[in-house]
């Protein structure tokens, strides 16, 4: 039986870790990836390792090793929680990470109209120590805003599921589900 890879992609306050919470909750044997996790404790133990400017190695390095090491030490489903706006890089984490004869790869994006995530983030009590660079969500939003970036597209993945209202997510949850028991 196939581990099923499930990654999230969308703006900041569009769902995504809602989401994946909610997601492994109900799938057996699962586990969340959220690179918030490791933003925030290299925020809050390493600051001075991390990067001034240009990719977030660090982050990005320990992700990895929590990646890599649930893929071979575990048997557990993967919910990769982040954005993941950029094309190149999900074709690569899926690609190259997620083996295709070893995982069932599934993208859930996000679609949110930028009004209701404009609001979200107005009134967000999330914590900003995640941040290195940016030191608002209402600023983290602008610039996602301003970015040029590529939607996922059918074929990107075994499975592309769109959600643009948060009515929509049970019933994506329930056919990762039953994706689960079928594959």
């Amino acid at each position: 039986m196939k581990r099923l890879v499930i990654m999230t992609v969308g703006k900041t306050h569009s769902g995504k870790t809602t989401f994946a919470r909610a997601l492994e909750k109900k799938l057996t044997n699962s586990i969340v990836m959220d690179q918030d996790n490791q933003a925030e404790f290299i925020n809050t133990y390493y600051k001075n390792l991390q990067p001034k400017q240009g990719p977030n190695t660090l982050k990005h390095a320990i992700s990895r090793l929590i990646v890599d090491y649930a893929i071979e030490n575990t048997d557990f489903h993967l919910i990769i929680a982040n954005s993941n706006r950029n094309r190149k890089s999900r074709l690569y984490i899926l690609e190259e990470l997620f083996n295709k004869n070893e995982f069932v790869r599934i993208l859930v994006h996000f679609d949110i109209p930028d009004h209701v995530l404009r609001f979200r983030v107005a009134h967000s009590q999330r914590n900003t120590n995640i941040f290195r660079g940016a030191s608002t969500f209402k600023e983290v939003l602008a610039r996602q805003q301003n970015e040029d970036i590529t939607d996922p597209v059918e074929g990107e993945a075994d499975h592309l599921f769109l959600i643009r209202d948060n009515k929509e997510v049970d019933s994506v949850i329930q056919r990762i589900l039953e994706i689960s028991k079928n594959d």
